[in-house]
């Protein structure tokens, strides 16, 4: 309700307008400054192929430079793999992080619940005995255990 109070307010002063106003206004700048840092940077770019192209031949200096943006491709790429892999793993630990907090959470606002309807304790024991029973059994059974699947 405060959330919703303080939008409202925002918007009934024209705060909310003005911010947009304002991110406007700095994207375009941004934008603005993109471009020209691209075109600064293509401009340097030619230069260095002309001055290539004075010392070593056009033919040299177009190979050169072909091959070097090539270069600078496949590391950007080998990069970005090797990131979005870690990013990947990264988001996936924090993902079941997340869904374990929320299972705990979502278990401990039914609690009361629980206990207060008929058979109560019972019903939350069960789960609970086996979900003990079966941490105990995984945590004394080794990974690479032969014998842990065939019950001897």
């Amino acid at each position: 309700m405060g959330l919703l109070a303080s939008l409202l307010s925002g918007f009934a002063s024209g705060e909310t307008v003005a911010a947009i106003r304002r991110a406007r206004t700095a994207a375009i700048v941004y934008a603005i400054v993109a471009l020209a840092a691209l075109c600064g940077l293509g401009f340097l770019v030619g230069a260095a192929y002309i001055w290539a192209a004075a010392r070593y031949g056009s033919f040299a200096a177009a190979l050169g430079f072909g091959v070097g943006f090539l270069v600078i491709a496949g590391l950007v790429l080998l990069v970005h793999r090797l990131t979005s892999g870690a990013r990947a793993r990264r988001e996936s630990r924090r993902r079941s992080a997340d869904m374990k907090a929320l299972g705990i959470t979502a278990a401990l606002a039914v609690l009361p619940t629980l206990l207060k309807g008929k058979g109560g304790l019972g019903v939350l024991l069960g789960p609970a005995v086996a979900l003990a029973a079966y941490a105990i059994y995984r945590e004394n059974v080794k990974p690479d255990d032969p014998d842990a699947g065939e019950g001897k």
